[in-house]
């Protein structure tokens, strides 16, 4: 009986620390410039990941933050702000798409998503107004997620 017990035990442990071992982090910088020239940016500026995951926020060049767009994340998720100059580490635990932007260069689009499982507040995080330049880049993250579902089918 106690060496079931103990066994049990260890299996246990061994299910947790592999569940721990599972989730993932994922860089995304905040530049200055992107590798393809564009000025003020995520890169990767979407990200696909799992619940659970987390998504490390890297002040590669000074003077940017990561934040949640309010209303761009599902219901019963937690916001972030990050300070201005320093890395950011979230971790998402609800499905859905999650908007991100930088606050001194929101404005000229220096906006992220990060999908988590299934976007399920999808037409939701579409309808958030956006301003300057985040409309634009919010529009082709938008279309890469769409091209994204389809090219998975």
């Amino acid at each position: 009986m106690r060496k079931t017990a103990i066994l049990a035990a260890a299996a246990a442990i061994l299910m947790m620390s592999a569940g721990a071992a599972a989730a993932a982090e994922i860089e995304v910088k905040m530049l200055n410039k992107g590798s393809d020239g564009a000025m003020m940016v995520f890169e990767p500026a979407l990200v696909k990941i799992a619940p659970g995951d987390t998504v490390k926020f890297v002040s590669t060049d000074k003077g940017h933050n990561a934040e949640s767009i309010k209303g761009m994340l599902p219901d019963g998720a937690t916001q972030f702000q990050g300070k201005n100059g320093e890395d950011v580490v979230v971790k998402f635990d609800k499905d859905g798409i999650y908007g991100v932007k930088c606050l001194p260069h929101y404005g000229m689009g220096m906006v992220a998503m990060v999908v988590v499982g299934s976007p399920t507040n999808l037409d939701q995080a579409k309808a958030v107004p956006q301003v300057g330049k985040a409309k634009q880049v919010f529009a082709t993250l938008f279309d890469k997620l769409e091209a994204s579902k389809t090219a998975s089918k």
